[in-house]
C-alpha cells in the first residue's frame, strides 16, 4: 500500500491492551487509524471504539475481518484465544500484531510457524515491547558492537506491586519472566538452552497458591548466565533492572528515572507504578515501527519463531518450578525464514 495511505487496523480485544492500541493509535501514532473494535463483550468494544466515530465495535471477527477497507490487525486478546484468531488472520494475508504470547504453550506456536511458513512470508510480529525500549536497544548495541569486550553474565529483576485476583504461580513464569526470556535472546542474540528455579523464603503478601518471589537461572548457548528475580507482590512499585557484566565493564539499564530532589531534609525521586509507566514510550515504538513496516508489506520486530521461542522458555520454567531442577529448553531447528 502506499506510505502516504493510513494503515486501516482491526484491533480485537478491547480490554487493558487492547483499549490502550485504540487510544494509541487514535491519537499518538501517525500513518494508522482504527477502522473496527472487536470484543466479545460488545459493550466493551463500544466503549473503546468512542474515541473516533468512524471506529466500528463488533462482537465477532467474522463480522468485520473481510472488509476491504482493513489492512492490518493488532490481537489483544487473552492468550489462550491467539491460536485459532491467527491461523484465521493468516489466510486473510494481513499484518499482525500478536500482544504476547503468541500461543500459551510450543506446541500450538509451532503450528502458528508452520502455517506461516506455508504463507511463503512473516505476517506476525510479537509484542515483545521491551525491544523497542532505548536502554535495552543500547545496551544490544553494546552486545553487539564487542565495545566492552565478551558478555558474561546478566543480572535481571522483574518486580510489581501487586498482582490481580487468580494470578497463578505458573503466570510469574508465562506472563512475567516471558519478557526476560525474551529479552535476554534479544541483548545476546542466542537462545536460551536451560532454566533453572529456586524458591527460597515466601513474602506474606503472596496471595495462596503463589510462592514469589522466585530466582530464576537461565543459561545461553554459548554459557552466558542470567539471574531473574521475579517479585510480583513487591508493594512498592513496577521496576525492571537489568545488569550486563562484560569483560571490560558492568552496564545498567532500568533504574529510577526522573527527577532525583533533595528537599525538606530527604532526597529521592518516583517509582514507576505500572509497566505502562514504564514502557509507554516503548510501546509506542514498537507500534509506530509495526506500522510503518506494514505499509511496506514487511514485518520488523520479534517472529512467530521468537514467540514459539519464549514459549519454549517457559515450558521449561514451569518445569523448573515444580522440581527445582535444571531444565532444558527444547526447540525445533529454525526454519530458514527466520534465520
Amino acid at each position: 500500500m502506499s506510505t502516504d495511505t493510513n494503515l486501516r487496523v482491526i484491533i480485537i480485544g478491547a480490554g487493558r491492551m487492547g483499549a490502550d492500541h485504540v487510544e494509541r493509535l487514535t491519537r499518538r501514532i501517525a500513518g494508522a487509524e482504527v477502522a473496527a473494535v472487536v470484543d466479545i463483550d460488545l459493550a466493551r468494544a463500544q466503549r473503546a471504539a468512542e474515541l473516533a466515530p468512524s471506529i466500528v465495535a463488533a462482537s465477532d471477527i467474522d463480522q468485520v475481518v473481510n472488509r476491504e477497507d482493513v489492512d492490518a490487525v493488532v490481537l489483544a486478546t487473552p492468550g489462550f484465544l491467539h491460536e485459532e484468531a491467527l491461523l484465521q488472520l493468516l489466510e486473510r494475508d494481513l499484518p499482525i500484531l500478536c500482544e504476547k504470547p503468541l500461543t500459551p504453550d510450543s506446541g500450538s506456536s509451532w503450528k502458528i510457524v508452520e502455517a506461516e511458513q506455508r504463507k511463503g512470508r512473516k505476517q506476525i510480529q510479537v509484542g515483545f515491547m521491551r525491544r523497542f525500549d532505548a536502554d535495552y536497544q543500547h545496551l544490544r548495541g553494546l552486545f553487539e558492537s564487542g565495545e566492552l569486550g565478551q558478555p558474561l553474565m546478566l543480572h535481571c529483576a522483574h518486580r510489581n506491586p501487586d498482582t490481580p485476583p487468580g494470578f497463578t504461580n505458573e503466570m510469574l513464569i508465562h506472563d512475567s519472566v516471558v519478557h526476560e526470556f525474551d529479552a535476554i535472546r534479544f541483548l545476546t542474540g542466542e537462545e536460551i538452552k536451560s532454566v533453572q528455579v529456586r524458591l527460597g523464603r515466601c513474602t506474606r503478601h503472596a496471595p495462596a497458591g503463589q510462592h514469589d518471589p522466585q530466582h530464576v537461572l537461565i543459561e545461553t548457548e554459548s554459557g552466558v548466565l542470567a539471574d531473574v528475580e521475579i517479585f510480583v507482590n513487591a508493594q512498592f512499585g513496577y521496576q525492571v533492572t537489568t545488569e550486563a557484566v562484560f569483560e571490560k565493564g558492568i552496564v545498567n539499564i532500568g533504574g529510577d528515572t526522573g527527577p532525583y530532589a533533595r528537599t525538606a531534609g530527604r532526597w529521592g525521586g518516583k517509582v514507576a507504578q505500572s509497566f505502562i509507566d514504564r514502557f509507554g514510550a516503548a510501546f509506542d515504538a514498537e507500534v509506530k515501527s509495526w506500522v510503518d513496516a506494514a505499509k511496506r508489506g514487511e514485518i520488523h520486530g520479534p517472529t512467530a519463531w521468537d514467540g514459539y521461542a519464549a514459549a519454549a522458555c517457559c515450558e521449561a520454567g514451569v518445569a523448573a518450578q515444580k522440581n527445582g531442577e535444571r531444565v532444558a529448553v527444547c526447540l525445533r531447528p529454525k526454519p530458514e525464514m527466520y534465520r
